[in-house]
């Protein structure tokens, strides 16, 4: 499964969420600690529902950059 995950930069470091699964949440000080947290957060999320008997959400997110020339 391929989920999008939004990174956003902020003064003290990154933030990473991923928009299918509410509550999939990591902060770090770079963006290659954040990408490696968001991945275990991702798995452990899945492994939890898994456990639960809870249904797996289809991905659905898509995501684009949008060029603007200014």
């Amino acid at each position: 499964m391929n989920y999008v995950v939004v990174y956003e930069k902020s003064e003290t470091g990154w933030a990473a969420y991923v928009p299918d699964l509410p509550g999939v949440v990591t902060t770090g000080r770079t963006r290659a600690e954040v990408r490696s947290l968001i991945q275990e957060a991702i798995e452990f999320h899945l492994d939890g529902l898994k456990e639960d008997r809870l249904p797996i959400p289809e991905p659905s997110a898509e995501a684009e950059v949008i060029s603007i020339r200014k």
